[in-house]
């Protein structure tokens, strides 16, 4: 009965990699225009901060697009685990506790995407 769900594999990847794009943008814009308003806004991007913020503007960007799908989802997914392992793991052991279960949700969802590849509707599908 749900075999025939397999035809529909590649938009389904597209889906969920437009929108882990759009959630991972939201981050980027956060930490540099304030939007979504944060409770405490980011005031020096000088520093690992502002990288982390271009990181997930422009590799977000490129992810919704479909463009450099898998060597751009494989940086980001080396990026998330350095993430949660610098700034939420040393909060606490469990990640409902250090609030990093995002960034392991993106580290996996873009290693998935580094194997898997874009899916349909990629501007990769077009190179």
């Amino acid at each position: 009965m749900l075999d025939g769900l397999s035809a529909y594999r590649p938009q389904a990847l597209a889906a969920l990699r437009i929108m882990t794009a759009l959630l991972f943008i939201e981050h980027g814009t956060q930490k540099f225009f304030n939007f979504p308003p944060a409770e405490q806004p980011f005031s020096d991007l000088m520093n690992l901060i502002g990288a982390a913020g271009a990181l997930e503007i422009v590799g977000g960007v490129l992810i919704l697009l479909g463009l450099f799908t898998r060597p751009v989802a494989f940086v980001l997914c080396g990026f998330m685990a350095i993430a949660y392992f610098m700034a939420h793991a040393p909060q606490d052991f469990f990640p409902v506790n250090n609030r990093g279960d995002a960034a392991i949700l993106f580290c996996f969802v873009f290693l998935y995407l580094t194997a898997a590849g874009p899916g349909a509707f990629a501007l990769d599908n077009r190179r």
